[in-house]
């Protein structure tokens, strides 16, 4: 088990505005701090990803999200909570909550509460943070740590190194307010 003094200090380097690799459910992902503007862009950047696309935003818990769900309609929350932690993506309406670079040109955001044991324990201290793949656009995404120094060679912040949680496909994308399936898993 990874111990705890490393993900605190991957944590502060989230905190000081890093980019960071870690494992999740399936492959390993790109993250940093959603509130910090620059930190987001250099991601972005990495990945060669449009900011208009949007991005993920992974938790440790539902509660970290109550920003965005406190005034949602119970049904919508009982379609989160029911889910949770777990593979399940939801788009949620985010309605200005947030800033641009995360929810690109969307009306919604792309939330999720790990089950990875990692990256929850890591949300727990930073807050949600951003989760896309470790990969660069139009490429396959990483699975390993060496796939993902290849990658990105020296232009990570901190990499958490910790096996995948051994799911094979990555979690399933759902509109909150149908129901529907956007991505399958």
């Amino acid at each position: 088990m990874i111990g705890s003094w490393r993900i605190q200090q991957v944590a502060r380097v989230v905190r000081a505005g890093g980019v960071i690799a870690y494992p999740t459910e399936a492959v390993w992902g790109l993250g940093c701090d959603p509130w910090d503007a620059a930190a987001v862009q250099r991601l972005l950047e990495l990945k060669m990803r449009p900011m208009e696309k949007g991005l993920i935003l992974v938790a440790a818990h539902i509660d970290q999200f109550d920003f965005l769900l406190d005034d949602l309609p119970e049904r919508w929350l009982d379609r989160l909570a029911g889910t949770w932690p777990g593979p399940n993506t939801w788009l949620v309406p985010h309605r200005e909550r947030l800033p641009e670079w995360i929810t690109g040109q969307h009306d919604s955001v792309a939330l999720r509460v790990s089950d990875h044991p990692l990256v929850a324990r890591l949300c727990a201290l930073t807050g949600p943070l951003v989760s896309t793949s470790a990969n660069p656009a139009g490429r396959p995404a990483a699975r390993s740590r060496l796939r993902v120094e290849q990658y990105f060679p020296g232009q990570l912040d901190a990499v958490l190194n910790g096996p995948l949680g051994g799911r094979r496909n990555p979690s399933t994308i759902r509109d909150v307010r149908s129901g529907e399936v956007i991505r399958a898993s």
